[in-house]
């Protein structure tokens, strides 16, 4: 009997979970580009999981990550059975579909750890300015124009020399950058969420500051955090490969797209010769970009409150 009850109580609750679920799905559905940006990602998502099948490591190398390097000549080799994308370097020959396959691992590394921790940072620090307002407002926001004062990109180089080049100075870098332009969003949120009336029944009822930021304000204002976090992963990647491209990222022969691209840049005058050294991660870079703006296009399609009312 209590089953029964249990049951029937525990469906109730789930009904308005169930109807939200459907919505969504049925959004999602009515998007095409949407479930496009889905498959490319969920593509993607399988390279990295399979990538020791797809692009096995050598039994003698330690660091899956680094490009086997094969013999001394920089000229790059097309096609072929042996290396499928061909060969391309400076001072060695490394298997672009080693450094693609494997760079796909890295790409989605960064783009969630720089991210990740952006958003983190950015929620503790915007919902405490956003809150209390004041001279904490004053202090957060004020760092955040500091950081607004220097061009990202600039910001991000200078900061990864002073680290030292590697893929986790370039994570540390993008993190220190990024995270202002959350924090000003969900300040802005939780300062309009915050004036709703559930809000001030909460305090009234004698609910402390955290558990009215965690359960009442953040709930109803991290959508559009989400969405541009989910938007920002493609632009990671491209500053990542940028910074890689320069110099500045993990060092030569680490699989990262844009040091594949970088071991290119002496062949890409000589036109269509050598197009594969090049085009292929570009490519790789151009299609993983694309998959998460379009799915950051389904978030919004999905999440972005004015668009459901419609």
């Amino acid at each position: 009997m209590w089953i029964r009850i249990w049951l029937r109580k525990f469906g109730r609750e789930m009904q308005p979970t169930l109807r939200e679920l459907r919505f969504s799905l049925t959004r999602i559905k009515k998007s095409p580009l949407s479930i496009v940006g889905i498959g490319i990602i969920l593509f993607f998502f399988a390279i990295a999981l399979l990538a020791p099948m797809l692009a096995p490591t050598p039994e003698r190398q330690r660091d899956p990550y680094m490009i086997p390097r094969e013999g001394f000549s920089s000229t790059p080799t097309p096609p072929s059975e042996k290396h499928p994308f061909g060969t391309v370097g400076l001072g060695g020959q490394y298997d672009i579909y080693y450094g693609c396959i494997w760079g796909t691992r890295t790409a989605i590394y960064v783009g969630f750890a720089v991210v990740g921790v952006s958003v983190l940072i950015a929620l503790v620090l915007g919902s405490i300015a956003g809150y209390y307002g004041g001279i904490i407002d004053e202090v957060l926001m004020r760092i955040t124009d500091v950081m607004f004062a220097f061009p990202a990109l600039i910001l991000a180089m200078a900061l990864v020399t002073a680290f030292g080049p590697s893929l986790d100075s370039v994570t540390r870098a993008l993190i220190i950058v990024g995270w202002p332009s959350y924090a000003r969003v969900i300040r802005g949120e939780v300062m309009s969420v915050k004036e709703n009336d559930y809000v001030e029944a909460a305090k009234a009822v004698g609910c402390s500051d955290l558990r009215v930021i965690i359960r009442h304000i953040l709930p109803n204002s991290i959508y559009p955090l989400l969405i541009m976090a989910s938007l920002d992963i493609g632009a990671i990647v491209i500053t990542v490969s940028v910074l890689s491209f320069l110099g500045l990222g993990p060092p030569p022969g680490f699989a990262d797209w844009g040091g594949m691209i970088s071991f290119s840049r002496n062949f890409i005058v000589e036109g269509l010769k050598y197009w594969y050294t090049w085009t292929i991660p570009g490519l790789f870079i151009f299609t993983f970009v694309l998959g998460w703006n379009l799915l950051g296009d389904a978030f919004r399609d999905v999440l972005d409150p004015t668009l459901r009312r419609r």
